[in-house]
């Protein structure tokens, strides 16, 4: 039997798996993926999480989950992207039943930032790293000497009157058509407010669009260094596991 633990993706519209091989950083199998179910009920992802798991039956491992919320002791405290049934439902005792092994969940940014300082772009950084996603809206990790400050939102910040993802995100981007220096000029004053109030040590910037990262991150104009995700698509996976490894 394989001591891999399994990582768990949910978003908005997949769920994606694959066991992971944690001294490697990377996946120890395929990675599975099935559509989000509508509603995106605890019980309908549920079923979707055990149909995963059974995907992969040399693995008998704890589980690790990301949610796109809010997430204190494993109770979900926000729905942005997904039912709002999961406000105040503890999402760790949901999976635990259904899947018959010990789940963990964990925001899924949060995920995403700890994988990059455990094995990505932040590795061996020390201080304060922020990871920011920039996608539907913007994701925020903070990370202390390799220690996870979950929750931080950072994307909510009020920013010249505006909640600062409905100026700065990358699907606002695509929505009204701006160009990459237009978009940079915008997540210049993002990123700068950032740095104004926490003075990172490193900035480390995922989410898809983090592919085309040369298109608009020399555009930035801070003085903290800012770096492109390493793991792409693979980090919220990884990050899940990596949690539940840790708190199994």
């Amino acid at each position: 039997m394989s001591e891999h633990p399994i990582g768990i993706d949910f978003g908005g519209t997949g769920i994606k798996a694959a066991p992971v091989d944690l001294s490697a950083g990377d996946f120890a199998g395929d990675r599975e993926k099935i559509n989000t179910p509508r509603p995106a009920t605890p019980d309908a992802v549920a079923e979707v999480f055990k149909t995963l798991v059974a995907r992969f039956p040399d693995s008998q491992s704890a589980v690790g989950v990301t949610v796109p919320g809010v997430v204190h002791d494993g109770v979900v405290q926000s729905a942005a992207n997904i039912d709002p049934a999961w406000i105040g439902t503890d999402a760790d005792a949901v999976f635990t039943r259904a899947l018959g092994r010990e789940v963990h969940v964990v925001n899924d940014a949060d995920a995403a930032g700890l994988a990059e300082v455990e094995y990505g772009a932040a590795r061996g950084q020390r201080g304060l790293v922020i990871m920011t996603t920039l996608g539907t809206g913007i994701g925020s990790a903070l990370i202390y000497d390799g220690v996870l400050v979950p929750n931080s939102e950072l994307g909510h910040l009020e920013i010249d009157g505006h909640d600062a993802e409905t100026r700065a995100a990358n699907s606002v981007r695509e929505e009204e058509g701006l160009s990459y220096e237009a978009w940079a000029e915008r997540l210049t004053t993002y990123y700068r407010t950032v740095e104004r109030l926490f003075s990172p040590q490193l900035f480390v910037v995922g989410g898809g669009v983090s592919k085309s990262s040369e298109k608009f991150l020399p555009l930035i104009d801070i003085k903290t260094p800012i770096v492109a995700a390493e793991l792409r698509n693979k980090a919220g996976i990884i990050g899940a596991a990596l949690v539940s490894s840790r708190m199994g």
